[in-house]
Formats: structure tokens, C-alpha cells, sequence
């Protein structure tokens, strides 16, 4: 197969199992995902030796893409707005896609070198937020990676009648955030050496 066709295919590819995912959850199958992209099961397989290899292509990809906006916002003058407008894009990541929150917990090379990336990146933009008062000072980039999933988790009993109710639970947290009526959490914010433990026992990657 010449090389543009095979790169037009594995990009089908990857956009059908992009949307499959984000509508029917990490349970979807090779053969729907096929369908959808207009390709043979074969040729999935020929680009993505697993289903865990694709899922975590594409999840992948959009960690960097999430990554990307933080970096961005790194440069942003005023740093609680660059944190804010970091997890406001982590929310709505998360709400468009039910199967986000699965994939990114599998141990695959691929997701944890991205899942890393995505945390040092958060620790950044939460430690500018931290030195200027805007958030209080316990808070840490591996408490806002895991808050990037709460609304969308916290809504999902009522995601089909009321889509945009995890809009709610954000706004709940980002309030939370804030240090004016802050008061000592009852347990350390977790490290790096808590996920790789959490990696190990259960398959969770690290955030």
C-alpha cells in the first residue's frame, strides 16, 4: 500500500475511534470503529497491533493537545486566570469524552510519558498561582490534574438530561480553590510515588 494511502487510513482510523469512544466508552469495539472509519478490521490492526495501542494513541494525543494549551498559558500575565482557563479547558476535555478518564488510567508508555508531561505542566502554572495568593497554599499541579475530571464525574448520573450540569460542580471547585475561607485538608496531596503505587496495584497511570 503506497505510504499516503496508509497514513489516510491510520488517520480514519483514529478519528472514528476518536468519536466511537467519546460516545459509546472505552467498551466500544475494533469492528464498530472500523465501520465508522470505512476501513477493514485488518487494516486497524495493521497501524494498531491492540486495542490498548490505539486507545492510547488517541488519548495520547489528547493530553498533549491539553498540555499544549498549558504551556501556552504559561506566558499569560495573570496567573489565576491561566489556571483557571487551564481547568476550564481540562473540564470541558472531560465532559465531551466518556471514555477520557478510563483510557488515561491504563498503564501504557504512551499515556504516562503524556500524563507526566501534563502534570509538570499543571505543577507550573499552580505554583505561578500559588506565589501571586490566588489559590491557597496547599494546592498542587497533581490535585488540579485529578480535579480536571471531578465535574464531569460528579455530573454523569444526570449527563443525558442535563449535558451542561457539570459546568456546576466546576464553578463549585474553582470557588474551593480560592484561599479567602480556606482550611486545612485532612491528608497530604498526592505525589508522584502515590501513582506509580497506584499504577502497580490497580493499573491507574500517572496524572
Amino acid at each position: 500500500m503506497p505510504r499516503a494511502d496508509a497514513a489516510r487510513n491510520r488517520s480514519l482510523v483514529i478519528d472514528a475511534a476518536a468519536v466511537e469512544l467519546a460516545e459509546r466508552g472505552i467498551e466500544v469495539s475494533i469492528a464498530r470503529i472500523a465501520a465508522r472509519a470505512g476501513v477493514a478490521k485488518g487494516t486497524v490492526f495493521n497501524h494498531f497491533p491492540t486495542k490498548e495501542d490505539l486507545i492510547a494513541a488517541i488519548f495520547a494525543d489528547q493530553l498533549a493537545a491539553l498540555s499544549a494549551t498549558g504551556e501556552a498559558l504559561l506566558t499569560q500575565p495573570d496567573p489565576e486566570r491561566a489556571l483557571l482557563e487551564f481547568i476550564i479547558a481540562g473540564a470541558e476535555l472531560q465532559a465531551g469524552d466518556r471514555s477520557l478518564c478510563a483510557a488515561t488510567a491504563r498503564d501504557h508508555p504512551a499515556v504516562r510519558a503524556a500524563a507526566d508531561r501534563l502534570a509538570d505542566i499543571a505543577e507550573r502554572l499552580t505554583a505561578q498561582a500559588r506565589q501571586t495568593g490566588a489559590i491557597r497554599p496547599d494546592i498542587t499541579g497533581r490535585d488540579i490534574v485529578l480535579l480536571l475530571g471531578a465535574p464531569a464525574v460528579v455530573a454523569s448520573p444526570l449527563a443525558g438530561a442535563r449535558p451542561d450540569l457539570w459546568r456546576r460542580y466546576l464553578h463549585l471547585i474553582l470557588d474551593a480553590l480560592r484561599p479567602e475561607t480556606a482550611r486545612p485538608l485532612p491528608v497530604a496531596a498526592p505525589t508522584s510515588e502515590d501513582f506509580t503505587l497506584a499504577s502497580n496495584i490497580h493499573g491507574v497511570g500517572s496524572p
